[in-house]
């Protein structure tokens, strides 16, 4: 699994544990290992690793998880990686990801 981390404190990600069945759904198609299963509920583990594709909230049965899906960071991110820089989106507006 990869260690990269995105934009520190920008993911919408949020998990209500009191509808979580622990199916492990979200667990198996986060692609960054945002989620674990403990004591049959699901945990996020790092929410910074988050890039808001959507895939976890789309496959939850429970409606437990819910993400403002986007590519503006995401996009910022990997042209981040490419470049060897510090990903940088102005989630504000004003500069285009």
């Amino acid at each position: 699994m990869t260690a990269h981390k995105h934009l520190n404190n920008v993911a919408t990600l949020e998990l209500d544990t009191e509808k979580c069945v622990g199916c492990g759904i979200c667990a198996t198609v986060c692609p960054h290992g945002v989620f674990v299963i403990e004591s049959g509920k699901a945990r996020v583990t790092d929410k910074n690793r988050c890039m808001e594709c959507g895939a976890c909230a789309l496959n939850c049965p429970a409606e437990a998880v819910t993400v403002e899906k986007g590519v503006g960071c995401a996009s910022a991110v990997i042209r981040g990686w490419l470049t060897g820089s510090e990903p940088s989106c102005d989630c504000s507006g004003g500069e285009c990801c």
